[in-house]
C-alpha cells in the first residue's frame, strides 16, 4: 500500500505509471505536472531579474555555466549521502520528507507522481546553492542567470529521468547508456550509478559501475537499507507505506 496522493485538476486527478505510457502520453504529463510548471515559470521570472539587472557578457556566461556544469555535483553528493545515506528515516520529522522524495521512488521506480522532485526540496537546493555563487560571480543578475541555469538543468534532468523508465529501449546511443546505469542503480546494486543525465561525478568517486561488474544483487535495492528489521526500530515510514516491500509491485491500480 501506499499513502494518498493528493487529488489534482486535470490530467493529474489520477496516477500514472510509466511502464504503461507511451512517449507522448509522457510528453502530456510532463507538461502538466505542477513542478515543471513552476520550475518554467520561476525560469521565466529570472531572466525578468536579469533583464531589470543585467551582468556583464563574461560574468552572465559564467554564472550560467557554472550552473549547468556544476548543478549536477549537487545532485549526486544529495542522492548518494542524503537520499540513500540511511539517516532520514532515523529522524522523526524528516522520515515523511524521505519518503516522498526517495524511498517511494524505489518501491515503485515507474510510478510518475514520486519520480518527480517535490518543490519543498529541489528549489531550497537550487537557490541556495547556486544564487550565492552567481552573486559573487556576476551580482544580481549573475545569481539570477544561475538560478535560471539550475532550474533548466533540473527540468532537463526530470525528463530523461522520466525517459528512463518508459518501457522501450532508447535508440540514441547516448540515451541508452543512461537507461542502462540508471536501470542497475534501481534493479541491480544502489549503492552505485548516482548520476542521471551523466556519470562524470560518478566516475570521479569510484562509484560507477556496468552490471557485470557487480556479480551479486543487493539485498536492499528496493527499500534502501529501510528492512523490517529497522522498521521496528524507526517505524515511521512504514507506517506512512503500509508495509514494506523487497520487490516491486507487479500489479498496479489506476487512482
Amino acid at each position: 500500500m501506499k499513502a494518498a496522493i493528493s487529488v489534482r485538476p486535470g490530467i493529474w486527478n489520477r496516477s500514472h505509471y510509466l511502464d504503461r505510457m507511451s512517449f507522448k502520453e509522457l510528453v502530456v504529463a510532463y507538461f502538466q505536472y505542477p513542478a515543471i510548471l513552476a520550475y518554467l515559470a520561476l525560469t521565466v521570472l529570472c531572466v525578468g531579474i536579469y533583464a531589470y539587472n543585467p551582468a556583464p557578457a563574461l560574468p552572465s556566461a559564467a554564472s550560467f555555466a557554472f550552473a549547468i556544469i556544476f548543478y549536477p555535483l549537487a545532485w549526486y553528493s544529495l542522492h548518494r549521502w542524503v537520499l540513500h545515506g540511511r539517516w532520514m528515516f532515523k529522524v522523526k520529522p524528516l522520515a515523511p520528507v524521505w519518503k516522498r522524495i526517495h524511498f517511494d521512488h524505489h518501491q515503485d521506480p515507474n510510478h510518475l507522481e514520486v519520480l518527480f522532485g517535490a518543490l519543498y526540496t529541489t528549489l531550497p537546493t537550487i537557490i541556495g546553492f547556486l544564487a550565492p555563487i552567481g552573486y559573487l560571480i556576476g551580482g544580481v543578475g549573475g545569481a539570477a542567470l544561475a538560478v535560471a541555469g539550475g532550474l533548466v538543468t533540473t527540468c532537463f534532468y526530470e525528463f530523461v529521468h522520466c525517459v528512463q523508465h518508459l518501457k522501450y529501449k532508447p535508440r540514441n546511443k547516448w540515451l541508452a547508456k543512461l537507461k542502462a546505469r540508471h536501470m542497475a542503480h534501481h534493479f541491480h546494486d544502489e549503492s552505485g550509478n548516482f548520476g542521471i543525465t551523466n556519470f562524470f561525478w560518478d566516475r570521479l568517486f569510484g562509484t560507477y559501475y556496468d552490471r557485470p561488474d557487480r556479480k551479486h544483487k543487493s539485498e536492499t535495492v528496493f527499500n534502501l537499507g529501510y528492512t523490517p528489521e529497522q522498521a521496528r526500530s524507526y517505524p515511521w515510514v512504514s507506517e506512512l507505506s503500509g508495509g514494506i516491500a523487497s520487490r516491486p509491485p507487479s500489479h498496479r491500480a489506476e487512482g
